[in-house]
Formats: C-alpha cells, sequence, structure tokens
C-alpha cells in the first residue's frame, strides 16, 4: 500500500512498509474525536518477533484486530507506550497479558515532570483533555538513548516531553514514531501540569536535531517533511506567546479570558484545551519572568506582564 494512501478502515491491518523493507504494519483504532481524529494509530515493526507501539484504547475490537494483525507464527514481543493518555496506553496491559509481550515506557504517568510542574500537581490536580492513564505501570523502564532490539527490528530512544512529561518518540530506520509530540493534521495539546510548554520546545528542537526523514504520529497521516513540519510547529507556538503578551498589554487576565481572546477561531467544546495550552505559554513565560502570575501560580490564577 502507498504510505499516502487514505488509511484503512479501523480493525483493518494495512502494510505500510513490506517485510523485505524492515515491516511496518497500521491498525487504527475505533476512538475517532476531536482530540484524536480519526482515532489512534497502533504499529507493528518487523516480523516474526514483532514489535508493538501505541496498543492504544481499551477496546475488545482493537485488542482482536491487533492479534489479528499477526502472520501465522509471529509474536508480539514488546510492547512500547509513547505516553500515558489512555488512547496511547489503556490497552497494554491486556495485550500484554494475551501475548506474555512486556510493558516498556518512560514511567507512570507523573514520570518526567519538572520540579515546578510537580509543585503545581500538589496545589492543583492535572485537567489534561485526552484523559491521563493513572493506572498505568510499565514493566520495564526506558530511558533516552537506549536501543531495543529484536530480529530484524531495532528501535532508539528519544525522550521527547512536552505534550506529556513520560513522551517517548522512537527512532527505526532514520524515521520517527512521534506520538502526539508531532503530529500533521494538528498541534499537540499541552496542558500542565502533565504538558510542559517549556519541555515541548525544547524537544521540538530536539527532534528536528534527529534530522528524521519521516514522521509516524499517534494519529493522522504520516508526516512527509518533518522538517518543514516542526519548524512550522516552533513558530506557531511562538505566535501564541507574541499574542498573549500582547494582550496582557490591556490589562491582568486568566488563562480562559487569554484564549477567549486568542483562539477566535477555535470551536467552543475545544476553548477549554486551548485555555490550558494558554496556561502552559504562561507558564513558560513567567520561566522567563515576563509575566507573573497574582498570588500562586494557577489555572485560576490572573498574570500581568512584569
Amino acid at each position: 500500500m502507498p504510505i499516502d494512501a487514505p488509511p484503512a478502515p479501523p480493525g483493518v491491518a494495512e502494510w505500510l512498509r513490506p517485510a523485505q523493507n524492515g515491516g511496518l504494519r497500521r491498525v487504527l483504532a475505533p476512538n475517532p474525536s476531536p482530540m484524536t481524529g480519526r482515532g489512534t494509530n497502533s504499529y507493528i515493526i518487523g516480523t516474526g518477533s514483532v514489535a508493538l507501539i501505541d496498543p492504544g484504547p481499551d477496546d475488545d475490537r482493537h485488542l482482536a484486530a491487533l492479534i489479528a494483525a499477526l502472520e501465522p507464527g509471529e509474536r508480539i514481543s514488546h510492547i512500547f507506550v509513547t505516553h500515558a493518555h489512555r488512547d496511547h496506553s489503556a490497552l497494554a496491559p491486556r495485550l500484554s497479558a494475551a501475548t506474555g509481550a512486556p510493558v516498556l515506557a518512560f514511567g507512570d504517568a507523573t514520570a518526567g515532570r519538572s520540579p515546578l510542574m510537580e509543585d503545581l500537581a500538589r496545589r492543583e490536580p492535572p485537567t489534561g483533555g485526552e484523559g491521563a492513564d493513572r493506572n498505568f505501570r510499565p514493566d520495564s523502564l526506558l530511558s533516552d538513548g537506549d536501543l531495543i532490539s529484536q530480529g530484524d527490528w531495532s528501535l532508539t530512544v528519544l525522550h521527547t516531553p512536552g505534550h506529556f512529561g513520560n513522551h517517548l518518540c522512537f527512532s527505526w530506520q532514520g524515521e520517527v514514531f512521534s506520538g502526539d509530540h508531532v503530529m500533521g493534521w494538528s498541534t499537540s495539546i499541552v496542558a500542565p501540569p502533565d504538558g510542559d510548554m517549556g519541555a515541548y520546545m525544547r524537544s521540538l528542537d530536539r527532534l528536528a536535531a534527529a534530522c528524521p526523514t519521516r514522521l509516524w504520529p499517534g494519529h493522522g497521516d504520516p508526516v512527509l517533511s518533518p522538517l518543514d513540519r516542526i519548524a512550522e510547529l516552533t513558530l506557531h507556538r511562538q505566535a501564541r506567546a507574541r499574542a498573549i503578551t500582547d494582550a496582557l498589554r490591556a490589562g491582568p487576565a486568566t488563562p480562559l479570558d487569554l484564549a477567549r481572546l486568542i483562539y477566535t477561531d477555535t470551536p467552543t467544546t475545544l476553548l477549554g484545551a486551548a485555555a490550558l495550552n494558554t496556561f502552559a505559554h504562561l507558564i513558560e513565560l513567567s520561566e522567563k519572568n515576563e509575566i507573573s502570575a497574582e498570588g500562586d501560580l494557577r489555572f485560576s490564577a490572573r498574570f500581568h506582564l512584569t
């Protein structure tokens, strides 16, 4: 199947790379939504003893589809999770039980947070849009730079916090499975304390430095010009930060106030997510001493220019 062809329907395994070129299959989960697009992409890499990236939501149909995607005699030897959002990780325990494969990730849903975000989490419960998987517990922990190999596949681990503290990307044959860090169809929500805009921007730079030739995101189509897309996302976030500081020239405002002013083309149903992104920008700007919160740093606080 050509890599730029429309995706197969949910539950149907499609070969994106033939076996002789390393073998790559995608199975779309049946969980479409404004936050997930057509649904979550689960990827199967290699042949024989295969790796699976992002088992997806806890759904009986998707579990059956992933097992049915295997060729006779194949088995899943490793289950990799990009991050602990339920649309990526929730099926991991059941898939592991069904296949005997261990679950590998950076850590649980709190792993990778900065001290500032840890402090924020103690004062204010996380309010992320997609739903963090607070029960997620990997069998083995991965670190930045780890190389995991089995049979005819190898994956190199890239720790890319920002969208989520424990977010990982995986490099394969010069290409990268980018989870929710970089997607072509949408920008990524960054919702503190699980999300961290400063870390997200640094992780964009990190991914660009890896010079991937193609990205396979957790949702949507492959990104065929990764460096252009990363540059576009960087400029987009920088423009949002400038819009926030410009808006604050009129006086103090809360993240929700600012989101209503700035995200004028965003549907009302997504305004909450936009306000969380705005909060993430405000935290980054406060770390740079460009703005300050009135009282404790929290979502309900009013912010003003320093």
